[in-house]
């Protein structure tokens, strides 16, 4: 066993044993070890319907963006990037509550795409400070198109785990430059740096299978409304990540071009 393979397994023992659950009635409740934006560990449900099972949040993601003053209800664009997330996931909204169904054989992997929205939709608390005058995600593409940087954007690729991870951006491979992968994150802290580096180590194992062994990934990190910490820097570089401090992106420009 090589040391990537010890490593995502480590992580997903971790995983295993790091969620706690608690059944009440028809409903289990389950608390991961993914930490939200309060540093909090986020909680989900989960209820058996039949031969199906039903995952939701119990509304906490949406109203905790409501009462932080990321209003949805009367910004079209957000409701858009909202949808987008879901999609993306394949999660639905319900009256406000954030749901997803499972079967017996794709729980787990359901469970952790659901975990991933919630994670991807509480990044949305971004939008709700004023000084933020466009999305993060729409700055980054904007300055690739300005300095002519070819990209794919919005892309998903199975990891060796068989669980998906989503990329905002994938640069293809040239004759001077590997494939590169971009990850945008509005929020750096210790949560959203955890969960990018455990995601890359499964899904880099399984891009070496496909055959890109030099694939890299980016991690644009917005530092418009505060700084980025150095242990969050330092855990990517420590992985084999590059983070590109949104104040610094100038400097990367020739490795993203090349």
């Amino acid at each position: 066993m090589n040391e990537i393979d010890r490593l995502i397994e480590g992580y997903w023992r971790w995983l295993r044993d790091k969620t706690i659950t608690k059944t009440t009635g028809a409903w289990t409740e389950i608390t991961t070890p993914y930490l939200d934006r309060h540093n909090d560990y986020i909680q989900i449900y989960a209820r058996k319907n039949d031969d199906k099972f039903l995952i939701t949040d119990g509304g906490e993601t949406i109203l905790d963006l409501e009462q932080s003053g990321c209003s949805l209800e009367k910004s079209p664009k957000r409701q858009a990037i909202l949808r987008t997330i879901l999609n993306g996931f394949g999660v639905h909204e319900n009256d406000g509550e954030l749901q997803i169904t499972a079967t017996s054989d794709n729980f787990s992997l359901r469970k952790h795409n659901f975990v991933q929205a919630l994670l991807s939709v509480q990044d949305m608390f971004m939008l709700a400070t004023p000084t933020v005058e466009s999305i993060f995600l729409e700055d980054i593409a904007e300055w690739l198109d300005e300095q002519d940087i070819r990209y794919t954007p919005n892309v998903k690729f199975a990891g060796k785990t068989g669980f998906d991870h989503q990329f905002d951006f994938v640069i293809p491979k040239s004759r001077k430059a590997p494939e590169r992968i971009l990850r945008a994150i509005n929020n750096p802290n210790r949560g959203s740096a955890q969960n990018l580096i455990m995601g890359w180590l499964d899904t880099r194992e399984s891009r070496h299978a496909a055959g890109h062994t030099d694939s890299v990934l980016f991690a644009f990190l917005n530092d418009d409304t505060k700084a980025v910490s150095g242990n969050v820097v330092d855990a990517f570089e420590n992985y084999g990540i590059t983070p590109i401090k949104w104040s610094d992106r100038d400097e990367f420009r020739e490795r993203l071009a090349a």
